[in-house]
């Protein structure tokens, strides 16, 4: 299993959320895991894009990395 890092701000709030039940930090904890979930899936593309084992494997990856990262048609090779 792969080990993630997160914020040591993230950390905290996710400390005061559950150990203390401050539920004012809701939205930011919910938010912070979202974008850190966001960028292992485009991290896993990436890796996917240039180690796939067909080519057509890396070409679909990489065209998915792509459309995640909001790179328009047009500036793609």
């Amino acid at each position: 299993m792969k080990n993630v890092q997160i914020s040591q701000e993230l950390f905290m709030k996710l400390l005061r959320y559950h150990l203390l039940d401050d539920d004012s930090c809701t939205e930011d904890v919910k938010k912070g895991l979202e974008q850190k979930m966001d960028t292992m899936v485009e991290r896993e593309l990436y890796t996917k894009s240039k180690t796939a084992p067909t080519e057509e494997e890396r070409e679909k990856a990489r065209q998915e990395y792509l459309d995640r990262r909001g790179i328009q048609a047009d500036f793609r090779w």
